[in-house]
């Protein structure tokens, strides 16, 4: 029985590893004179595979036909994730495939063109494994969440013209011990205490499996000649800013390209032309962080004009790019943004809020970033995996800071260190940087979240990951966060910068707040000794029931997290001088897990609620994030949309 239930479950899971470098470029799609879009969003056919072994939908052929004549189908919302959309409990907990499918009518014109359209379909996540049909026919597969995937499927669509194209994802959530996250599949054999068949899936991360299809899918169109991929970096020299490109074309050896650098005014502030080369800005407005600048998240924008023959016709396809000039370094003891110090004061977040899961939500979305913006953050880390690009885009324009963080989550056993999961954890990181390479807002990758980094293995592990994502992005420190001891960590000599979870009071000596100080400041100066380099404090903080209220503070009451939050942040304060470069709060809003013993409906360390209600410590923080921008803001406060800024004093910045 297991052995089967092994082979079903890891039907593509364990047999088509994905090998080599990536093909090809993954361009957010955008609109343009020669593309075009059509969102795929809103109700889809749904089934899940309630089979023994999982595995009745490929020994059935489910997408060789129209799902609902496999059985019986319910509807579901794309995107979001399935598991809390129905009543059944069942589902909620689902572990296996489960089965998507919608009929789109791709506009006539598309098929009509002439020399031609190339139509890709776009998945913007599934959560982790998916295989794509058009009309019955394979066209792609995918390995892990978080990152998209496309496929190119014009052909199918001119062998039946005028007719419906059914679009059919399976999605597997499984989890192995070689996936990022890990996770392992638990067999129940007692019959006398559980069903025949019994099985549960384990994991080490402490968010819930939201698993479907949870960012947006799409139909693109671009001329059969068409800009495949591109890539900027920028710098600054004096006065002028350095935007180099480098552009990729597929479709015909036969093109010439023009650039455009414009200004958001829409000026013309540098050209080139070519696949390769760089522009110079005279005096240009840079990318700055939120509250750095009067005018945070400057972007230029990169048109891109490619002129390409095809089969004797010549056709044009246009993209822009948009561009933030900056710079970042690091150096022993700070980390500097257009050669200016950069203290991140922010906090860390999870795609999670009520029903949807981890679904794209813009109205969630929006309000997050007026909170954020409300707090005087400016800055987070993509815990535990790399967000929805639109979440990004505005990253971008906002000025927000971001530590993109890869998926790699509960890596907790040796196993999980193996040169299986290596050269998966190397595709993860390639397809990271592919995704989000140019993004002004990304500041520093970050490779892993708490793995065990004092094991063995795990010293060579992750030197090969930093060496390999530093050889594909040499602009961008690395990193990854720790909660190893300073002398154990085997991975920490090849990062950047130090990143340090730790929660005194809360997980070990509970209650006791008197040891924080003591604590923190022992943990800074043994990081910083050992390695002289910068420190960031990635995680801290304290479980809290939204209205519980005691004094003296006790544990879960919103006086114990407030008080948990200064006793940090007077040893922050110090060490800010020295070597520590950040702080970023666990957590901006609670968020759902596992049930267990010691969560009630999910992880209560957010300073808002789930539903985006704050929590006293919502307004300490906000207090002293805005008194941390005045003391490095040398310009007159600007209203930035009549937030409501907190008063504080003049600037200390000299």
């Amino acid at each position: 029985m297991k052995l089967l239930l092994l082979c079903a479950l890891c039907l593509v899971l364990g047999c088509c590893q994905q090998g080599g470098a990536l093909d090809g470029g993954m361009l957010y799609p955008r609109e343009s004179p020669s593309r075009e879009l059509k969102e795929l969003g809103g109700l889809w056919s749904f089934r899940a595979d309630w089979s023994e072994r999982r595995d009745a939908g490929f020994v059935e052929g489910w997408y060789k036909k129209p799902l609902s004549q496999s059985g019986p189908v319910i509807d579901m919302p794309v995107p979001a994730s399935f598991n809390e959309i129905t009543q059944d409990p069942k589902l909620r907990q689902y572990i296996g495939w489960v089965w998507y499918e919608k009929e789109v009518f791709p506009p006539a014109r598309w098929l009509l063109r002439d020399p031609g359209t190339r139509v890709v379909l776009r998945v913007g996540s599934a959560n982790y494994y998916s295989i794509v049909w058009v009309n019955g026919v394979q066209v792609t597969e995918h390995e892990g969440g978080h990152l998209p995937f496309e496929a190119e499927i014009n052909h199918l669509l001119r062998d039946a013209p005028g007719e419906p194209c059914r679009i059919t994802i399976a999605v597997n959530n499984t989890l192995t011990p070689h996936t990022l996250p890990p996770g392992t599949i638990h067999y129940m054999e007692n019959e006398s205490m559980y069903p025949k068949g019994y099985f549960v899936q384990d994991t080490s991360f402490d968010f819930f499996n939201y698993a479907g299809i949870h960012r947006p899918v799409l139909l693109y169109t671009t001329p059969l000649a068409y800009i495949d991929d591109i890539t900027v970096t920028t710098d600054v020299m004096g006065n002028v800013g350095l935007v180099q490109y480098l552009v990729s074309v597929r479709g015909s050896p036969r093109y010439s390209l023009t650039l455009t650098l414009r200004d958001q005014d829409g000026v013309t502030v540098a050209t080139g032309n070519g696949s390769a080369g760089e522009m110079k800005v005279v005096n240009p407005l840079l990318w700055w962080p939120y509250l750095m600048d009067e005018h945070p998240g400057y972007l230029y924008y990169l048109k891109i004009t490619l002129s390409a023959e095809v089969d004797g016709t010549v056709s044009e396809d246009t993209y822009t790019q948009p561009v933030g000039i900056r710079t970042v370094q690091v150096t022993r003891n700070k980390f500097l943004i257009n050669e200016k110090p950069f203290y991140f004061h922010g906090v860390n977040k999870h795609e999670d809020s009520d029903i949807r899961g981890k679904g794209l939500d813009w109205p969630l979305i929006m309000k997050d970033f007026n909170l954020l913006r409300w707090l005087g953050a400016n800055s987070f880390r993509t815990s535990h995996y790399p967000y929805a690009e639109e979440i990004m885009e505005l990253c971008d324009a906002y000025g927000i800071v971001v530590i993109d963080e890869s998926p790699a989550v509960g890596m907790k056993y040796s196993i999980n260190f193996g040169n299986k999961s290596l050269q998966h954890h190397l595709i993860v990181m390639e397809e990271l940087i592919r995704r989000d390479k140019n993004r002004p807002s990304v500041v520093m990758w970050s490779v892993a979240n708490e793995p065990a980094s004092s094991l063995a293995p795990a010293g060579s592990y992750f030197k090969e990951v930093i060496t390999h994502t530093k050889a594909t992005d040499p602009t961008r420190p690395v990193t990854f966060i720790t909660n190893a001891n300073y002398a154990l960590d085997l991975g920490a000599p090849y990062v950047d910068v130090i990143c340090v979870n730790s929660y005194f009071s809360w997980y070990h000596d509970s209650g006791h707040l008197e040891v924080i100080r003591l604590q923190l400041n022992s943990q800074f100066e043994n990081w910083y000794q050992a390695h002289q380099k910068p420190i960031i404090q990635s995680e801290y903080g304290a479980d809290v029931i939204a209205g519980l209220h005691m004094d003296p503070p006790l544990m879960f009451s919103e006086e114990y997290q407030t008080a948990v939050l200064k006793e940090y942040h007077a040893v922050l304060d110090q060490k800010r001088k020295d070597y520590v470069i950040g702080e970023l709060i666990w957590n901006f809003a609670d968020f759902m897990t596992d049930q267990g013993t010691t969560r009630v409906l999910g992880n209560k360390k957010g300073i808002f609620t789930r539903q985006r209600q704050p929590k006293s410590a919502a307004f300490v923080l906000r207090e002293r994030y805005w008194k941390l921008a005045e003391e490095c803001r040398p310009f007159a406060r600007p209203n930035y949309h009549n937030i409501g800024f907190p008063q504080t004093q003049a600037s200390n910045c000299t």
